[in-house]
């Protein structure tokens, strides 16, 4: 919107410079986004937020530079010649929750011609070249007051009358811009007593507009419902200067007064007369007063503004202190002389739809008074900072995750039916007002938009992928939602050799299983245990649980064939899910330090041949539970099946390292301790090899 600082000064007698005027509008919420022209002919280019309709205009930045500067604002009063007694044009208002006013007064023999220059130079800041001296005096009331008026050609009506009614079925309206418009039952039009003549709120009708032919004259102001107009204007497809102020709340009052001022802009430039005059107020929009706390204020603002600022704000931009009047059974109470002095009713103007609780009050005084104004101080604070219990684990848990190479991706908190039943057994929670039917669940699992997210990256190209996603999954448990905090990750595509003489290979199930170890690590679990197989959407074959402690914190695996042919995913997917809530219950892993041994370390290797029934998690523990004190490191080296190894044999070479903090070792002590790792061998069905 454009504003002349010069049209300004025609209602406030302002006595700063151009800038320092456009700095503090900008200060108090009336920014000014840019300044093009020079001393007479400048003009400020601003930005009114959609709730400031009040402000789109020449007369309602004049009374924000009242407020500001505290200077009287001079009222627009329309000077008309008396008339005797005139018949009242007749105004039918059928859709009262519609249409709250009606405004309308006849002008008769007027001259259609040319505006004066100064009314063109006046529309040329927004750019309007003049169309003729009574259109021209309706756009010219619209940059000066903010309120739309509309001027029929009176000897064009039908019938001698104006009804205000919803659009019949079949109707049609030719608007002014020459489209022919098909009327829908909900649009609320201006009609004669034979066929609409306006879109009402938005675009006068193109059979009723003035011309040079035109000799009487009946101006429109009105209020209309902001919805109704909206929706009036989305479905015809429109937007106008009348409805982008009909759509944010008109005012209810202003509507004789603008009908006035185009009336008095018409007889100066196009002659005439006055005929019937007619008000029509089908309902009172008036609002209550609303209660000022001057311990509000106090409390929101953080600081003390005086009474006479306070008064003095509120006056300057419209709103009007009343009086309470205290009871009789109280009139005389210290008490109530106290509370009639902290607070009191303040009476809304009908130019500030916007201004609806005391907050909205207290706003005004604030910004009016000046942000820069108030001291700067910290809020109060009593309490102290205090770190989430899981804040450390979580920091970690990220920090080694992306050191591995895993990206961090946020998807979607909300999933379909088919995902939230096909990845996970607890009941989602189904959403009220979703915001979309193909996701109206919370999520109960991360794994779908992990999926959903690969997808996209294969789309476009990228096949060598690492993510993870940190966050919350919802359950319903009868009344009850339930919050687990979980971690996703997932893997595809090649690993580079560390060699580079080698091609990259392809991910597998232990390079995941490594990256879980790795990450695990940082917790102080007493055990850490893979079991196969994992859940029915991962491969049977290579997926497996994880297990800290003996709990299940979560599983890894490579997505079944199934899932990943339904998703369209074209190479292999590898997924980890872990249950952070339980995982963080383990404690981290405190780094402790330890002296290197100055003794030699003894290294024993062991070439035993197991069957394939014993794992070698099950082998180790039984070496383990020797409770050798020296043993520092159990190793294995190679693996081996078939060639001379018999069926469903496997042989192992196992390397042991047995070290002394405190002396050298002794041979004997050594074979002792090699014997009894054999023995544990043998007791789970092992040999030596030769």
């Amino acid at each position: 919107m454009k504003i002349s600082p010069n049209w300004l000064r025609e209602f406030v007698p302002l006595r700063v410079d151009y800038h320092r005027l456009a700095e503090d509008l900008t200060h108090a919420g009336i920014a000014v986004e840019g300044i093009t022209g020079e001393d007479g002919a400048m003009i400020f280019e601003m930005e009114i937020t959609t709730n400031r309709v009040d402000a789109m205009n020449h007369y309602g930045v004049s009374r924000e530079c009242s407020a500001i500067y505290d200077l009287d604002l001079k009222p627009i009063t329309p000077h008309l010649p008396s008339t005797g007694h005139l018949e009242p044009f007749p105004i039918d208002i059928v859709e009262p929750n519609l249409c709250a006013r009606y405004t309308a007064r006849v002008i008769r023999d007027v001259h259609i011609d040319k505006s004066p220059e100064h009314i063109l130079e006046r529309l040329l800041i927004e750019d309007h070249h003049g169309i003729n001296n009574v259109a021209d005096a309706t756009n010219y009331t619209l940059m000066e007051m903010g309120h739309p008026t509309h001027a029929f050609d009176l000897d064009l009506l039908e019938g001698g009358k104006i009804i205000v009614r919803l659009a019949r079925k079949g109707e049609k309206l030719k608007t002014l811009d020459g489209v022919e418009r098909e009327l829908y039952p909900e649009d609320l039009v201006i009609a004669d007593a034979v066929k609409p003549v306006a879109l009402a709120g938005v675009m006068g009708g193109w059979d009723t507009m003035i011309t040079g032919k035109t000799r009487n004259v009946l101006i429109e102001s009105a209020w209309f419902d902001p919805a109704s107009v909206r929706r009036t204007a989305r479905r015809q497809g429109m937007h106008t200067d009348a409805s982008h102020r009909f759509e944010r709340g008109a005012d209810w009052g202003a509507t004789p007064l603008a009908c006035d001022r185009v009336a008095e802009l018409i007889l100066e430039s196009a002659g005439g007369k006055l005929g019937g005059y007619t008000d029509a107020v089908a309902r009172d929009l008036t609002r209550t007063a609303i209660e000022l706390h001057r311990g509000e204020i106090r409390r929101i603002l953080g600081q003390e503004i005086s009474e006479t600022d306070t008064n003095r704000i509120l006056r300057r931009l419209g709103f009007i202190r009343t009086t309470k009047r205290p009871s009789s059974s109280s009139a005389s109470s210290s008490a109530a002389v106290a509370e009639q002095a902290d607070s009191y009713p303040v009476t809304i103007p009908t130019w500030r739809m916007d201004a609806e609780r005391e907050i909205d009050l207290i706003e005004e005084i604030a910004r009016v008074y000046g942000f820069n104004n108030f001291a700067n101080t910290l809020p109060a604070f009593s309490g102290a900072v205090v770190e989430q219990p899981y804040a450390g684990p979580e920091a970690k848990t990220r920090a080694r995750l992306l050191a591995l190479g895993y990206d961090e991706a946020i998807s979607p908190t909300f999933i379909s039916r088919a995902d939230a039943e096909q990845f996970a057994s607890a009941r989602a929670v189904a959403l009220e007002n979703p915001l979309s039917e193909e996701a109206p669940l919370l999520r109960n699992c991360l794994l779908p938009g992990m999926l959903n997210m690969l997808a996209w990256n294969f789309n476009r190209g990228a096949s060598d992928v690492r993510l993870f996603e940190m966050g919350n999954v919802f359950s319903a448990e009868g009344d009850r939602v339930n919050q687990r905090y979980q971690a996703c990750m997932a893997g595809t595509g090649a690993v580079p050799e560390t060699n580079l003489e080698q091609a990259p290979r392809a991910l597998d199930f232990f390079d995941v299983k490594g990256d879980i170890e790795n990450l695990l690590d940082l917790f102080a679990a007493e055990s850490l245990r893979f079991e196969a197989p994992g859940a029915k959407y991962l491969h049977p074959g290579r997926s497996a649980k994880i297990l800290v402690n003996g709990k299940a914190v979560g599983e890894l695996g490579q997505v079944h064939p199934d899932v990943a042919a339904e998703r369209k995913l074209k190479q292999p997917v590898w997924i980890t899910q872990l249950d952070l809530d339980t995982l963080f219950s383990v404690p981290l892993r405190e780094p402790r330090y330890r002296r290197l041994s100055r003794f030699p370390a003894v290294e024993r290797d062991f070439s035993l041949l197991m069957d394939d029934s014993v794992a070698y998690r099950v082998l180790r523990q039984a070496i383990e539970a020797i409770g050798i004190a020296e043993m520092v490191s159990i190793e294995p080296g190679e693996l081996f099946r078939g060639g001379s190894v018999p069926a469903a044999k496997y042989s192992l070479l196992l390397r042991v390292v047995f070290q002394s903090p405190d002396r050298t070792l002794r041979d004997d002590e050594v074979a002792t301790w090699a014997q009894q790792v054999i023995a544990a061998a043998k007791n789970l069905g092992g040999q030596l090899r030769a």
